[in-house]
């Protein structure tokens, strides 16, 4: 079983971020700013976001840069006195213009920030085995995690894939997190060859893990989930659904889960996310990574013209 950490929401900050540092790590970008207050209360997990456009609003923001975007926390590092700074990581991929401002900014730029923000990774109560599963720049919040999940007693095995050996994050230290480490990419170029579902399950024997945590891709999620419940294990994934608001206002990043009443609703991946058990997750309304509301949603259109939804 696990317990769940979720911060109070008065413990969410509003703060201009300073970028202090900033460097390439493959194909995306390792931020690291300082944010007065946000670091102390921050749980693995969590995410920040970020306005775009702008130094600390919307005000120069185009057409494609109005909404804010989200980043999982990949370290924090609180002040321990008040000659230093509170100081977050952050990985960034540049697949836009909101994201491509973000990384080309200097060091010294500020940036709107708002965090932390969501559900952060459920603790195990007991000391158990682990497996943390990362695709691509999904990765990055498993690393304080697998730290976190240590410091626990767990043992933690990490697998890292992605598509090629520089898309997978974090090869240069994941040895000092991880008690085994297992590199996967689709075309061979780090590791072994094919898919993190191919090694998941030599990995899963031979750990006899109670828990799986993963984030990346929902195709992944959703073969991961399959494969920890086929062992016995619980899965709990990261969903990467895009946020708008990252505040539960707009309900743009909403996903089909079954609660413990067998009841299924639209839950905000912002909000009662981003961590849910895969399990609960209803995988049968997703293709292709695109999801839908089942027709036994909580809520859901009736299929009766002139019906209302129940």
């Amino acid at each position: 079983m696990a317990r769940s950490t979720q911060g109070r929401a008065d413990q969410v900050v509003h703060v201009a971020a300073r970028l202090v540092a900033t460097r390439p790590a493959g194909d995306y970008q390792y931020m690291t700013f300082a944010a007065p207050g946000l670091p102390e209360s921050a749980r693995p997990g969590q995410f920040v976001t970020m306005s775009v456009g702008g130094p600390l609003g919307m005000q120069t923001a185009t057409a494609s840069q109005l909404l804010r975007r989200s980043f999982s926390l990949h370290a924090v590092s609180p002040a321990a006195d008040r000659s230093e700074e509170d100081i977050l990581d952050v990985v960034v991929a540049a697949h836009g213009p909101g994201t491509a401002w973000i990384t080309g900014l200097a060091v010294g730029d500020y940036v709107d920030l708002v965090g932390p923000l969501g559900r952060p990774f459920p603790l195990p109560r007991e000391r158990v085995s682990c497996v943390l599963v990362g695709g691509g720049y999904g990765s990055a919040p498993l690393f304080w995690l697998a730290a976190t999940l240590r410091e626990r007693g767990c043992r933690v095995e990490l697998i890292l894939g992605a598509a090629t050996k520089d898309r997978l994050f974090g090869t240069d230290k994941a040895e000092r997190y991880a008690d085994t480490v297992t590199f996967v990419t689709d075309d061979g170029s780090r590791g072994r060859r094919g898919w993190v579902s191919d090694v998941l399950p030599e990995v899963l024997k031979r750990s006899d893990a109670s828990v799986v945590y993963a984030c990346g891709p929902m195709p992944m999620l959703e073969s991961v989930t399959r494969l920890a419940g086929e062992f016995g294990a619980v899965a709990q994934i990261a969903v990467e659904e895009s946020m708008a608001c990252g505040v539960g206002v707009c309900m743009t990043c909403v996903m089909p889960v079954r609660g413990n009443d067998g009841v299924t609703r639209m839950l905000r991946s912002c909000v009662e996310g981003p961590i849910f058990r895969g399990d609960r997750l209803r995988w049968d309304a997703y293709h292709e990574g695109w999801g839908a509301v089942p027709a036994d949603a909580h809520g859901a259109p009736s299929a009766t013209p002139g019906a209302g939804g129940h």
